[in-house]
C-alpha cells in the first residue's frame, strides 16, 4: 500500500545514508527507485563548476539523482511511470516548497514516496518543506544522533569559523560540519546564553 513517509533528524543523523540503504534494499526486492533532491543543495554534487545531481552520505555512499528546482513539479518527471513497484525517494526534503510536498502527497496515493530531511533550521523554526511533510505524511520517523555531551541532538546549530553558535542570518545556508553542529537543547542554550 502506497504512502508518504518523512524521515527526519538533526544533521549527522545519517539521513542520506539511510536513504541510500533503503534504495539498495528496494532495488534488491525488484523495485524501480527514483531519486531526487532540491537543486539548491549542492553539497556532494558540485563538480566542474555545476551541480551534477548526487546524493552523498558522510559515510561515503553516493548515487546519482535528479535535481528538482523550486518552480518545478514532479509530474514532469513521473508522468511516464506505470509500474506499481516504483518508489520515489527525496533527500534534503526540507528545501521543498509546500506546493511540491502537496504534489508528493497526491503521488503517494499511487506510489510510495519517502522523504528525508531536517525538521528545523538553526533557529528551531520549521522549513517550509518540513512543515508540510509533518502535516501530510502518513508515517513520520525520527533518525537520531548525539550531541558532544552524549544526549540526543535535536538542534542544528549554525557556527562561525571559531565554532561559536550564530543566532542571526538567512534561514537557508548550505553547509556541512564546517558550518553546523548537532546539539542537544541543554548545550545549545548554554552556548546561546554565552552570546547574550
Amino acid at each position: 500500500m502506497s504512502k508518504l513517509i518523512f524521515c527526519y533528524g538533526a544533521m549527522n543523523s545519517g539521513k542520506s545514508m539511510q536513504l541510500l540503504t533503503w534504495k539498495y534494499n528496494y532495488e534488491e526486492a525488484g523495485y524501480k527507485v527514483f531519486l531526487y533532491k532540491p537543486a539548491m543543495d549542492t553539497r556532494g554534487s558540485f563538480k566542474d563548476g555545476e551541480n551534477k545531481g548526487v546524493i552523498a552520505s558522510r559515510a561515503g555512499l553516493e548515487a546519482s539523482c535528479t535535481l528538482v528546482y523550486e518552480d518545478e513539479t514532479f509530474s514532469k518527471y513521473l508522468d511516464k511511470i506505470n509500474d506499481p513497484k516504483t518508489i520515489i525517494m527525496l533527500d534534503e526534503a526540507q528545501f521543498l516548497t509546500e506546493k511540491q510536498v502537496k504534489e508528493l502527497y497526491q503521488i503517494s496515493l499511487k506510489y510510495t514516496v519517502v522523504c528525508f530531511g531536517l525538521k528545523t533550521d538553526f533557529r528551531q523554526c520549521f522549513f517550509e518543506g518540513s512543515k508540510a511533510l509533518f502535516e501530510l505524511s502518513d508515517d513520520i520517523r525520527e533518525l537520531k544522533t548525539v550531541c558532544a555531551c552524549g544526549k540526543k541532538a535535536t538542534i542544528n546549530a549554525r557556527i562561525n569559523e571559531n565554532g561559536e553558535i550564530l543566532l542571526d542570518g538567512e534561514q537557508i545556508e548550505i553547509g556541512g560540519n564546517e558550518r553546523y553542529k548537532s546539539m542537544c537543547k541543554h548545550c545549545f542554550e548554554r552556548e546561546k546564553n554565552k552570546k547574550m
